[in-house]
């Protein structure tokens, strides 16, 4: 799996462990043909914390599921929604399936930039890629790459579709055939 063409790099959005970080919601990509719908990618720094690390100074793999949830929540607030709204309105979104690979380690202070885009979409579910980019220290270098299916689900529990509105404005900034 890999990010789609033309992804820029950001400067960044949330930081963990740092107080106040400037917005970059999302981006277009750029290398799409004249009149191609360029799909929207979601740029999340976080820097690796102590905690997050081993005694060898490595971050544990558990954190990057914390770290792919930065880029998710920062991809749907960028939609101009919260995951807390989405609750509110009575959708639950629920880790159907994730799939990573551990490309390279990352250590503690480094510098990551998540990048989060949509894979697909479906009625009830969505599909998140992410790519994890060391940024600082250079080079820049590719740390891991995943994917999470998100099963909509209700108050109860019970498997749901998407809400009409906020499906189609996933499958807008989606990448061309992906929803």
């Amino acid at each position: 799996m890999s990010a789609p063409d033309g992804v820029t790099t950001g400067e960044g959005s949330r930081s963990t462990g740092e107080a106040s970080a400037p917005a970059l919601p999302l981006s277009r990509s750029p290398a799409q043909p004249t009149g191609a719908k360029a799909p929207l990618i979601a740029h999340s720094t976080v820097r690796v914390r102590y905690v997050e690390t081993d005694q060898m100074g490595f971050a544990h793999h558990s954190h990057y599921f914390a770290w792919f949830e930065v880029g998710r929540t920062d991809f749907i607030r960028a939609l101009g929604t919260s995951y807390a709204q989405l609750e509110r309105d009575g959708l639950l979104l629920a880790i159907g399936e994730a799939t990573v690979r551990y490309l390279h380690a990352a250590r503690y202070d480094e510098v990551l930039v998540v990048r989060t885009w949509l894979e697909r979409v479906q009625s009830r579910s969505v599909t998140f890629a992410y790519e994890v980019v060391r940024t600082e220290p250079a080079p820049e270098t590719r740390i891991a790459t995943a994917t999470m299916k998100l099963i909509a689900l209700d108050a109860n529990g019970t498997i749901r579709t998407l809400p009409s509105e906020f499906r189609r404005r996933l499958e807008e900034v989606a990448a061309p055939g992906v929803a």
